[in-house]
Order: structure tokens, then sequence, then C-alpha cells
């Protein structure tokens, strides 16, 4: 079994990778791969509505040039999701977004059913409302999100002040021990009976 960790912030050595590095250590603890990938510091495209990924059935993003369709492939080989992301003014880093965005409408077959968390990393103030952002792509995925024993937030503020925070860290670890127990659940004790769904209905208010 293996995780994917997406780390959404420029800073590649900064507290976000220092949460993310704690929930990893604990997979790899209970017996399961795990890959960090940082999104960097270059462009991310917005998705502009063309629909071409789906109408060409491509599986990817039409656009090519960032990371978003190298991130969407890994997405195959891996049997659970962690996404990781600093706080601005209340929200997740925009890039991040971006890229959830185009990576989950345009190859979100790969991650239907597959466990789901979400960690937010913060000075002070506006995690709570940056973490409801980053969870709600899971629930429209049909992705079993991960709980721990409290919300997924670390705070820091300069590079390593999220090792401070014991707290957060702990909470990192259990929101890990959690992800590895569903794991465990789901692909051990032979076939893997996931629930039967209803054809989508789609509609609008106007008529």
């Amino acid at each position: 079994m293996k995780v994917l960790l997406i780390n959404g912030s420029p800073r590649k050595q900064g507290n976000t990778f220092l949460a993310l590095s704690e929930a990893a250590k604990t997979l790899e603890a209970n017996g399961i791969n795990t890959e960090i990938v940082q999104i960097g510091v270059k462009p991310v495209r917005g998705c502009i509505a063309c629909g071409q990924c789906k109408q060409k059935e491509l599986g990817r993003c039409v656009f090519d040039d960032d990371i978003c369709n190298r991130i969407s492939e890994k997405l195959e080989d891996v049997d659970a999701l962690i996404i990781g992301s600093p706080v601005y003014y209340g929200q997740p880093n925009g890039s991040l977004l971006s890229l959830m965005q185009r990576m989950f409408f345009s190859a979100g077959d790969k991650v239907v059913n597959k466990p789901a968390a979400a960690v937010c990393v913060c000075r002070r103030g506006g995690a709570t409302a940056a973490f409801q952002t980053l969870n709600m792509p899971f629930q429209m995925m049909n992705m079993p999100v991960v709980t721990s024993q409290y919300w997924n937030i670390v705070y820091g503020r300069e590079e390593g002040q999220a090792a401070l925070d014991t707290e957060g860290m702990q909470t990192m670890r259990t929101m890990a021990n959690n992800m590895a127990w569903l794991l465990k659940k789901i692909h051990t004790g032979g076939e893997t009976n996931y629930p039967e769904r209803e054809q989508w209905e789609p509609m609008h208010f106007i008529r």
C-alpha cells in the first residue's frame, strides 16, 4: 500500500513539509509506503472550464505545461491521499487549489474510494476555513475522509516552528495511524467490496 502526500507550500522544507513528514513517518512505521511531492514555485494554471479532458476522455488536463498531470499520473498507483497547505488569508495556497480542481476534474476516477485527509499549517488563524476548503472535494469524489483527535492543523510561522507544536504533531500521527488502520481494513481479508452507488443524476435549479 502507498500514500501520496502533496505539499502545497512553495517552501520545500517549511512547516507544511514538517507536518506531512510526521504523518509519513507514522505511515511508514505501519508498513505503508509514502511519497511526498511538492507543487514547487512554478506557476500552476487554473481550470478554464474548457471540458476537453472530459470530451476527449483524456484522463488528464489538456494543459500539460505544469505539474498537474505529473501528479495526476501518480494517483493511479496510490491507495490514499493527504494534501497539505499553508494558510493564506484564511484560504489554502491558490496554486494548490488550482491543482486540486484540475486534477480531480480531469482524473477523478483515479481517487474514488481512496481515503483522504487534509492538513493545514498556519501562524495564528484561518486554519479551520482553509481546512474545510481542502476537505470539500474529497466528499464530492467519494473519498472516505480520515479523521484525527482534532482538526488536522499545525501551528508555526518561521521555518521549523511546526516541530514545536507538540499537539499538532501528535494530531498528524493520530491521523496517519487512523489512515493506516483504515487502509488495512480495506485491503486485507479478501476481495474489497465497495458500496454500490446509484447513477449520478445531476440537475440544475434553472429549468
